[in-house]
């Protein structure tokens, strides 16, 4: 085969790329190198199969239009994995499978799977698509929506908002989303983020003076989905940055999937413009399963695993575990891994013993640690990482002391438990705060009004879920 040299040219394309995307997305991504070519393509040398496929889905066309701007011949690009011996794997494409990774085996319950010439997106996790969420009446009206988005995005329900407590499906709905469409579209480009992530990237732009970068990433996608955004509260210039971004992909038809653990509206420190910006499209809300989604969510895994769990088990589980599919689906792990390591079937037997500490945390009934620190934070204006840190100054100690003795007085958690709720303290901390603020209620009723409204708040939190 006759040997061509485009090195000169190759040079020349990276130089303006370079340019086009800032030196912190180029770094980011080219770590690669010219290998050899031939008339009609150009081998290029990549450490791993992950870098070979963020090159082809984002960058490849680009490429290669530039190759051909500058030789007049039209070069495709073709990739060798660099092994960590030094070796190298064959050239391959990115429709080929990566080394060493069993195609995954086509769930049984799945009646239709998306298509494999993609492959999977770097962000999303393979396993949040929307065969495998359980639908119910705490979360129809957010599945069919979600699922609609996902079949035309950016038309209806933009912005889209997922809001409700932990461990209720809001990440698993948002990556169906991204998951469906990045599978049905061989164009589209999405992004999956935390808000902290979000966060940091931003902050990382500043300091390296590249926000260009960061504005050509986020501004220039089809689909933006942002996990945790109370998580931008009081950070006013992450909330800017989003506002104009938000702004630039709106106007564009792009697709803008949040979630949120609260209603947008109580977001208090999150800046007006940007609040209403989430309440223009769709809020939806997930709440607590009921006891035959809950069951149906446990069969369904059950099925994922290959696992054969009684229909005793199932129903023991769904009527002793209420909280939220996070913690059904940890039960059920436990069950698994002790069937599996000491051999035994999954019985009735085995798992009330096993999971005997799980069902006992039911008597504390739907009131969680985690919202009797909300509240608290929301009434003292604290964050949450305050009220459970190792600050010692009064205007966090006392409020941090009020919901210890909340959650002593209306929960059923020992003080031990309570003391690893708060931040790992020892109990007698616990026992301490408690009785601080007897000594104050002796002596100040307003604060006993106080402690009432707050207990009615919380109370109301959890019967929503």
């Amino acid at each position: 085969m006759e040997s061509w040299d485009y090195r000169v040219f190759w040079n020349e394309v990276l130089s303006q790329i370079r340019a086009e995307l800032g030196e912190h997305e180029f770094s980011m991504w080219f770590n690669i190198e010219y290998e050899s070519s031939t008339q009609a393509k150009i081998l290029v040398r990549v450490p791993s199969a992950f870098y070979r496929d963020q090159l082809v889905r984002l960058y490849q066309h680009l490429i290669e239009t530039k190759l051909y701007e500058l030789t007049g011949t039209k070069i495709t690009l073709d990739f060798v994995i660099v092994k960590p011996d030094g070796g190298v794997a064959a050239p391959s494409r990115r429709d080929e499978p990566e080394p060493d990774r069993p195609a995954e085996e086509e769930p049984r319950s799945a009646p239709r799977q998306p298509a494999a010439h993609r492959g999977k997106h770097p962000q999303l996790r393979s396993d949040l698509i929307f065969d495998s969420f359980v639908i119910g009446e705490n979360n129809s009206f957010a599945a069919n929506a979600a699922l609609a988005i996902s079949k035309n995005p950016g038309v209806s329900y933009n912005p889209f908002v997922i809001y409700g407590g932990v461990g209720l499906g809001k990440t698993h709905l948002m990556q169906s989303i991204g998951n469906q469409i990045w599978q049905d579209s061989d164009k589209a480009k999405v992004i999956c983020v935390s808000a902290e992530e979000f966060t940091n990237e931003f902050i990382h732009s500043l300091k390296e003076k590249s926000p260009q970068a960061f504005k050509n990433k986020y501004r220039f996608v089809d689909v933006l989905l942002i996990d945790d955004i109370h998580f931008l509260q009081e950070k006013l210039g992450v909330q800017e940055e989003l506002f104009h971004t938000f702004n630039a992909l709106y106007d564009g038809g792009k697709q803008m999937v949040f979630t949120c653990d609260r209603p947008v509206s109580e977001l208090k420190k999150l800046n007006d413009r940007l609040r209403s910006r989430f309440e223009r499209g769709l809020n939806v809300d997930l709440q607590p399963p009921n006891f035959e989604t809950r069951a149906a969510i446990l069969k369904k895994k059950a099925e994922s695993k290959k696992v054969l769990v009684p229909e005793a088990v199932i129903e023991i589980v769904a009527r002793n575990i209420s909280t939220n599919v996070r913690d059904l689906e940890g039960a059920l792990e436990k069950l698994v891994a002790y069937s599996q390591l000491v051999h035994k079937d999954i019985t009735l037997e085995v798992a009330q013993n096993q999971l005997k500490d799980v069902f006992s945390q039911s008597k504390h009934g739907n009131v969680t640690i985690d919202n009797i620190l909300r509240v608290v934070a929301e009434k003292f204006r604290l964050s949450l990482i305050e009220l459970k840190g190792k600050k010692k100054t009064r205007a966090i100690v006392v409020p941090r002391q009020i919901a210890m003795y909340i959650a002593r007085e209306i929960t059923e958690y020992s003080t031990t438990e309570l003391g690893f709720e708060f931040g790992g303290r020892d109990h007698t901390t616990v026992m301490h705060a408690c009785q601080k603020i007897e000594e104050r209620l002796k002596l100040d009723p307003e604060l006993d009004s106080t402690i009432q409204s707050l207990i009615r708040q919380i109370k109301d939190l959890s019967s929503k879920g």
